[in-house]
């Protein structure tokens, strides 16, 4: 699955995605609009289109994009 192609707007939600969840574990209060953004990338995420084609059929494409977005993080 190292070979998927994902589109650079999938790979950005879920950048963001793990950059509001990461923000929400560190704050122990006023934490509602974190979360009103957690469910709204959520929401991107799962109805992208990507996951309508053949190579987001696949459960190991979600695995794959976090990972993949996880590793553009680090760089």
């Amino acid at each position: 699955m190292a070979h998927t192609s994902f589109p650079s707007d999938l790979i950005r939600a879920q950048r963001e995605w793990n950059r509001t969840y990461e923000a929400l574990a560190q704050r122990p209060r006023h934490t509602a609009a974190l979360r009103r953004r957690l469910q709204e990338l959520s929401s991107r995420l799962v109805a992208h289109p990507f996951w309508e084609t053949a190579a987001g059929r696949s459960p190991a494409a979600r695995v794959e994009l976090r990972r993949q977005a996880k590793a553009e993080e680090a760089a």
